[in-house]
């Protein structure tokens, strides 16, 4: 391959979990920064230090509190770490060896770690000063560690065993990569993402915010955000009508019972909001309400309100359902995780006959969905039982039959898949869709489960053909995954720069002086009228700061109005897709913007 060739090449940035090699160097780059904190920090204990998917922590009890000067030093230390070339050797002791050596060197951190671990217990040495208790894997020595290609990136708080009870300690990320290359590229990323990060953009465009008085985790939707959402709902509500689906509404929080029958209570009650009960004795019974996790529930005792004959399945109920989760405050993030969130919640009812064929339907909803979204870069994840973990409610044979029906569906249409153990909820597997975004960083988007475990335990039945009562299967699918994650992630994916039809104001016309307001309003009203949202800048602004403000609100078509266009009765086209486009007539570009907005494309 030419060079100038090789030089346009893409540069691939691997998670941690995809390359071995990574693993190695930002485990061993873990502990060089651990022994340079020591060093320059003796007083400084460690606790753990593993890898993330992009670099590794190391969190320390120190009573100096680090600044970013301080990254500064222990990355200069690091570097001589690095190039002493120190091997890494692995040393395999008994556990009352381990002991004696992390009391000589009084870690109170490393002690409890070490009662929380199996044989056989490994050391990890770097040349003959630092150690600690690690299972690797590592390099071989400090030298295989590019200097270049590492960097400290911040410093945050964490409690130890992330018990807010416990020590508060001090933890500092950092990164590392094979060459130089790649983390340049990586920091590039990371620049963008600032710029495209969704609660900044979030602001600037006046979509959302979050009030102190209301609570962490619970967005307020501004108009122009409102309009967002409401132009999203509307869009799947469309699509689910054309195949079949039934709109129901539930409320907001049920009987603690009814999630005692699904197994929310027992299995799920953490991440729920604690019961609201009448009285004390009532609490201690466990008699109340809780605010809905989930709402499947609610949509089975609707399907369970008749006795249901073969001929109403498949039955599909649907929802834009809000719950509530009690997310931890240092878990939240923007719109990307909160407390109160509304999913495009459905739930279908159906015969085994009709398994694959709707699930087939679902997923091709799903792919419909991502389309129109421009959302082209996903694979299926696989969401399976862990077979060694007993969190999971209902008989192996349910399970093997509907992780069956998904592997066939994902096999029918020839899907880019992988499984993944583990990650299915307790009462079902899942057919995940994860989307890689601009920057590389994965989402999970729509989801679609099979679930033959809440028919059984709520008692579900369908009059079957030759008279005899049957149990249906449930289907629980949701293209969006929640309203809040999916628009935070298309914030970020479109830079805010949303497509014609999604965008809160379409069209805004800008009057080059005053004696052009009239024109200006009387054609956004026009515009108005037919289900184009137009506005008429009318603030007496210079035209420069008008076309300035129009453009940082990122509005897909702007149209500046002097005398021209008034007399021919015309407007001057500006859109963000297309450049200038020139004078068109008012009915011609009315006419062109329905067309582009219903076609979901440019105008």
């Amino acid at each position: 391959m030419p060079e100038a060739e090789k030089a346009q090449q893409p540069i691939k940035l691997l998670r941690t979990s995809e390359s071995e090699s990574l693993q190695k160097i930002r485990h061993t780059t873990s502990h060089v920064m651990a022994m340079a904190v020591q060093k320059l920090f003796p007083k400084a204990q460690v606790t753990i230090g593993p890898w993330t998917e992009n670099g590794f922590y190391y969190d320390f009890d120190s009573p100096d509190a680090f600044t970013e000067k301080d990254l500064k030093k222990i990355r200069k230390e690091m570097i001589k770490i690095i190039n002493r070339k120190l091997p890494v050797v692995r040393e395999e002791v008994s556990r009352e060896e381990a002991k004696r050596r992390i009391e000589e060197l009084h870690e109170p951190y490393k002690l409890e770690i070490l009662d929380s671990i199996s044989e056989p217990i490994t050391l990890y040495h770097l040349g003959e000063q630092w150690w600690d208790l690690c299972a690797g894997p590592h390099v071989e020595s400090t030298g295989d560690i590019d200097p270049k290609a590492i960097a400290l990136e911040s410093v945050a708080g964490a409690y130890w065993r992330g018990d807010e009870t416990k020590a508060q300690l001090q933890r500092i990320y950092g990164t590392a990569w094979e060459t130089p290359e790649q983390l340049e590229e990586y920091q590039r990323r990371k620049e963008e993402a600032l710029k495209r990060d969704h609660r900044k953009l979030g602001k600037e465009l006046g979509l959302f915010i979050f009030a102190d008085a209301v609570g962490a985790g619970l967005p307020l939707w501004t108009p122009k955000g409102t309009i967002l959402r409401s132009q999203l709902e509307d869009y799947l509500k469309g699509e689910q009508t054309k195949r079949g689906y039934l709109p129901v509404v539930t409320p907001h929080l049920g009987k603690v019972d009814l999630f005692k029958i699904s197994g929310h209570w027992q299995n799920y009650k953490e991440d729920m909001f604690p019961m609201m009960a009448e009285s004390a004795a009532a609490a201690a019974a466990e008699q109340g309400f809780a605010l809905k996790p989930m709402n499947c529930p609610f949509h089975i005792q609707i399907y369970k309100s008749e006795l249901r004959s073969y001929k109403e399945l498949p039955m599909r109920l649907a929802e834009f359902g809000t719950v509530y989760r009690y997310e931890q405050s240092g878990e939240l993030g923007g719109l990307t995780r909160v407390r109160g969130f509304t999913v495009d919640d459905s739930h279908l009812f159906v015969t085994p006959e009709q398994l694959d064929d709707e699930f087939l339907k679902v997923v091709d909803l799903i792919l419909s969905v991502f389309k129109s979204l421009q959302l082209s870069n996903f694979k299926a994840r696989l969401s399976f039982k862990d077979p060694a973990s007993d969190k999971y409610v209902g008989s192996d044979e349910a399970w093997d039959k509907a992780q069956n029906a998904i592997r066939r569906a994902v096999e029918k249409m020839d899907m880019n898949h992988f499984e993944a153990p583990g990650e299915a909820a307790f009462y079902g597997p899942k057919l995940d869709f994860i989307f890689e975004d601009a920057l590389g960083r994965e989402w999970q988007l729509g989801t679609v489960q099979v679930d033959y475990n809440l028919p059984e335990r709520f008692e579900l039945e369908y009059v079957a053909e030759d008279g005899s009562r049957k149990r249906p299967i449930m289907i629980h699918r949701a293209p969006f995954g929640s309203l809040e994650r999916l628009i935070g992630i298309l914030i970020e994916e479109y830079a805010g720069d949303f497509p014609l039809w999604l965008a809160p104001v379409q069209v805004r016309l800008l009057p080059v002086r005053d004696a052009h307001f009239n024109y200006v309003k009387e054609v956004a009203a026009k515009m108005r009228e037919v289900g184009i949202r137009a506005e008429a800048d009318t603030s007496g602004e210079r035209l420069g700061k008008m076309i300035r403000n129009a453009e940082k609100q990122k509005i897909p078509m702007m149209s500046v109005v002097g005398d021209k266009e008034v007399e021919e009765n015309t407007l001057s086209i500006r859109t963000r897709a297309s450049g200038e486009l020139g004078a068109i007539a008012i009915s011609e570009v009315i006419e062109k913007l329905q067309k582009a907005i219903n076609d979901r494309s440019n105008f």
